[in-house]
């Protein structure tokens, strides 16, 4: 039963006594703001890097001759639990480098024998006799010696592709100068100086290739391992003093410049009456460059041919000692270059890096860069980029650097002075207008990034960055 209200208590609506905001709005100029990007980050890198003129495209990067070679990683394949060595990457070994006999280097792959882990487990025994060649599949491995005072010192820390134990197959007479302990359950493969030998037996090339590799290593060398100049000091008298020249590398390594590049379109019934108050083509380039730029960084980053982290020398690269980053780990990174200027590393690394430090009650200092306070440890700035990949275990990596052609670091390289040249290399250049009266432009940047000599980078590898502290 419904009960209808009387005309007493019906509501009337408010009668309009101005004009409404609703209405109004259509005779108001609306405040607008410039296109707003979310991919704009603040390219560290691309701000550091001192900037070389390349003309002619291409740079190349002249070295005092060394003989350390074959320090890169081995790779693996992975068939179910069943580990393999890929034959062409032993080619890494020093002994081996420049070998490239596929029958020959299968040969000795196939001899490698599989040896799983657990954490914990003790591999090698210093002052043990050396019998193997130990490939890490999977893993991370501690070496450790005796120190002066009796106690354990830690060494190294080794991890996937790397290896130890190579000096063994020569040598008869070779004994563990430390031990190695597995921090986790991994994967190693060994090759014994018995199956190495065998194959060397079957095989002249390879053992005239191990001949060679026996002369030059006598050759003699600094503790870089570049080509000793001979000189004399702290004589007396007419002492006969040696002569020397500075031997450089025959084949130098020469960096190219790369491209990134795109077609802005734009339809010219939108350039020519949607262009007030903002101009719709300046805009719309104006986001395009930057959608370059951090492309062009990411490069520098990741490209495998010149990016930082597949460029970085070997022996520049290093794991953390317990898996999330410490002031240890810092210290270590710094200590094996000199004049670095920046810590390089993703946001979320960074924060893993503060937590470290809170961990131990430690607080980094600031320093100032163009009028913006950064943290920074021992002075050396710790910089952003979100570049640097994330694994999905929640790893990543923290780069160090010293920059500049006079500190023989890390530079960029492009070249300026191209046809439309916007901005220092990169140029947007007309391309017409096509039937459907669409503009269309080609917008272009060129770089690449050198590294000068090997200790101007160094990697921080494998950091864990899902660590936190209770």
């Amino acid at each position: 039963m419904t009960v209808e209200s009387s005309p007493e208590t019906r509501l009337e609506p408010p009668r309009q006594s101005s004009l409404g905001t609703a209405a109004a709005r259509n005779l108001a100029t609306t405040t607008k703001s410039a296109p707003q990007m979310q991919e704009i980050t603040s390219r560290w890198l691309l701000r550091m890097l001192p900037w070389v003129e390349t003309k002619g495209g291409a740079y190349r990067v002249n070295r005092r001759l060394s003989y350390t070679v074959g320090d890169g990683r081995v790779e693996f394949v992975q068939d179910g639990a069943d580990v393999r060595v890929i034959p062409r990457e032993l080619g890494e070994l020093a002994l081996l480098r420049g070998f490239d006999d596929v029958d020959v280097l299968t040969a000795l792959a196939d001899r490698c024998v599989q040896r799983d882990f657990g954490s914990g487990e003790t591999l090698v025994v210093r002052g043990a006799p050396a019998e193997q060649l130990h490939l890490i599949a999977h893993g991370r491995v501690s070496q450790t010696s005796e120190g002066s005072y009796d106690d354990e010192v830690a060494l190294d820390v080794l991890a996937d592709g790397d290896r130890f134990g190579e000096h063994a197959l020569l040598d008869g007479d070779a004994r563990w100068q430390h031990t190695a302990i597995a921090e986790t359950s991994g994967t190693l493969l060994t090759l014994s100086r018995t199956d190495f030998a065998a194959v060397i037996a079957s095989a002249p090339q390879l053992r005239d290739h191990v001949e060679e590799f026996r002369s030059r290593s006598g050759r003699p060398q600094n503790h870089r391992g570049e080509a000793e100049i001979a000189m004399s000091a702290g004589h007396t008298g007419e002492h006969e003093l040696p002569s020397a020249f500075v031997d450089y590398e025959l084949k130098p390594r020469e960096y190219e410049l790369s491209v990134a590049q795109t077609i802005l379109r734009v339809h010219t019934r939108v350039a020519d009456l949607y262009n007030h108050p903002m101009n719709q083509t300046e805009e719309q380039l104006r986001l395009t460059v930057e959608a370059l730029r951090e492309r062009q960084e990411h490069e520098l980053v990741n490209n495998r041919e010149f990016g930082l982290l597949h460029n970085a020398d070997f022996k520049q690269r290093f794991q953390t000692h317990s898996g999330p980053p410490t002031p240890d780990d810092l210290d270590e990174l710094l200590s094996r270059r000199r004049g670095s200027k920046f810590f390089l590393a993703h946001p979320k690394t960074i924060a893993a890096i503060g937590r470290g430090f809170n961990a131990r009650g430690i607080y980094p200092d600031h320093v100032d860069l163009g009028g913006q306070q950064v943290p920074a440890w021992r002075g050396v700035p710790i910089l952003p980029c979100n570049k640097i990949p994330i694994t999905k275990e929640r790893t990543s990596s923290i780069l160090c650097m010293r920059t500049g052609e006079d500190n023989q670091g890390v530079i960029g390289l492009h070249q300026t002075g191209l046809p439309d040249e916007l901005e220092p290399g990169l140029s947007v250049r007309f391309m017409g207008i096509n039937e459907q009266a669409i503009t269309s432009y080609l917008v272009s940047t060129y770089y690449s990034a050198a590294i000068l000599v090997p200790d101007a980078v160094g990697v921080l590898e494998n950091v864990q960055i899902g660590h936190w502290s209770r």
